[in-house]
């Protein structure tokens, strides 16, 4: 893996475990938690995840943060199709998390 790889894929990480420490229902968290489940999957838990918490305020900038980073993936060799299916899993997940 290269290490602008790696780097994405611990953004991608962090945004989405910032999503779901901060997710205000429990199954939205759990939804959350389900999409990294997937992103490690597709990468084989071959990264970490920073402490994304203190980056960024709010469920917005996260959001758009972590989708960004997935759909860069790709031109990492991630599957297309895997991408837009961990996107959908971050919208179903989106979707728990609203108000």
């Amino acid at each position: 893996m290269l290490l602008a790889h790696s780097a994405l894929l611990t953004e991608a990480r962090s945004y989405v475990a910032a999503l779901a420490d901060n997710a205000k229902t429990l199954e939205a968290s759990s939804a959350y938690d389900l999409a990294l489940i997937e992103l490690d999957l597709v990468h084989g838990d071959g990264a970490f995840a920073l402490d994304a918490a203190k980056l960024a305020v709010g469920r917005d900038a996260p959001m758009a943060l972590a989708i960004a980073a997935v759909e860069r993936l790709t031109t990492y060799g991630m599957d297309a199709l895997q991408s837009e299916l961990l996107l959908a899993s971050l919208e179903r997940a989106r979707a728990l998390d609203m108000p």
